[in-house]
């Protein structure tokens, strides 16, 4: 072999050494190492510790039975506060400090927004976020991957059932100034369309705010008998208590952002009545089937609490990743776990979620969602899953 020959086979092998090292951060003989920002201190850390909860014990899991085609998941958490701009920095220390490999449960829907271009910059994949909101998977992106129905979906289906099941003369909305709360909005006012209706007033609050006193007045004030929520914990709590103090009591109605058990936990029996949409059920632990309070009794082993919902998400979540990068094979690269996920059907698992089915322009899991209310204290189904 000649020294020229010799030359190019280095610059080929080179050239492929520095494509399949860009190919595959994150990725090394024997590990893989994720990412996932949270709301570990702000308005929604209730939500974020639960779901970072639900990731690691997956995890160690996935660890101990040896990992994926021989290499261990390794999962880095940052902390947004449910701040856009901390969640920047938060992506930006993940991605290009950590080289993470994918980012998985991400919460919020600022926060993604925020977020996603820094990892789209390094080919990273955003994997099943923690939010409904129709930018996780529009516009199509090959590095967005969402699970469930979006909140948009959610307010179409719901919101012209329960207006005619309920003879609602004036609905109105109470929501987020932001992303998620705009959401909310265009979705209920698809829905109002759909009844031949209008929303007689819509009213914000500021991401983080804890006195809705004025909005109440002011919806009280134009006689709603329907309220939609773009709202999420505190601010649902806050929002119903006010109403009932001022004898303000319309139906109530919000996303899948208002389905937790900390709801009615914090709220007590002024939250009854509340209805909410959802994709996946609250593990009550005395409805539950063996299979689910088996897994509650390890999470509860683990972390010395029950499990809820959002345990569940984060657990879920990070079990559907493990399936597509077992599925791309050995030969772990963003180009092929992406082929796996466009080829994946996710059937329906032991918490109820439904199916979901992935393709080439497809990159979210499911359109179905359904509703449920609170009950004397907990969350009870009134209508299974509805397709928009």
């Amino acid at each position: 072999m000649n020294l020229k020959t010799i030359s190019s086979f280095a610059a080929l092998a080179l050239a492929t050494s520095l494509a399949q090292g860009q190919a595959t951060q994150g990725v090394s003989k024997d590990e893989i190492v994720i990412g996932s920002i949270q709301d570990l201190s702000g308005p929604i850390a209730g939500f974020g510790k639960q779901i970072r909860s639900g990731i690691v014990l997956r995890v160690e899991e996935l660890n101990e039975q040896g990992g994926i085609h021989g290499r261990k998941l390794k999962v880095l958490f940052e902390d947004s506060g449910y701040d856009p701009k901390k969640a920047v920095l938060a992506a930006q220390k993940l991605v290009n400090q950590d080289k993470i490999f994918a980012m998985v449960g991400h919460i919020g829907t600022p926060t993604n927004n925020a977020a996603m271009p820094v990892q789209f910059e390094k080919n990273v994949i955003n994997f099943y976020p923690v939010t409904a909101a129709r930018e996780m998977y529009e516009p199509f992106h090959k590095l967005k991957f969402s699970g469930g129905s979006s909140y948009y979906d959610q307010m179409r289906v719901s919101l012209p059932r329960l207006v005619k099941e309920k003879g609602a003369k004036k609905a109105c909305i109470i929501y987020q100034d932001d992303d998620f709360g705009l959401e909310v909005l265009r979705g209920a006012e698809a829905g109002m369309k759909v009844a031949g209706m209008e929303l007689v007033e819509k009213t914000s609050y500021k991401r983080g705010a804890t006195d809705f006193s004025s909005q109440v007045a002011r919806m009280k004030s134009a006689g709603c008998d329907l309220v939609v929520l773009g709202t999420i914990i505190r601010e649902t709590i806050g929002t119903i208590a006010e109403g009932r103090k001022t004898g303000f009591n319309p139906t109530f109605l919000g996303s899948s952002a208002v389905y937790t058990d900390l709801i009615h936990k914090l709220g007590g029996k002024a939250m009854d009545g509340l209805y909410g949409m959802h994709t996946v059920q609250h593990p009550y632990l005395d409805e539950a089937s063996p299979q689910i309070r088996f897994w509650a009794n390890k999470y509860k082993t683990r972390f010395n609490e029950d499990p809820t919902v959002f345990s569940v998400y984060g657990y879920t979540f990070v079990d559907n990743f493990i399936k597509a990068a077992q599925k791309a094979g050995p030969n772990l690269t963003t180009d092929s776990f992406v082929k796996a996920m466009e080829t994946m059907t996710i059937p329906t698992d032991m918490f109820g979620a439904p199916e979901a089915t992935f393709g080439p322009k497809k990159h979210w899991g499911s359109e179905l969602s359904r509703l449920s209310q609170i009950q004397e204290g907990r969350w009870k189904v009134v209508q299974d899953y509805v397709k928009p």
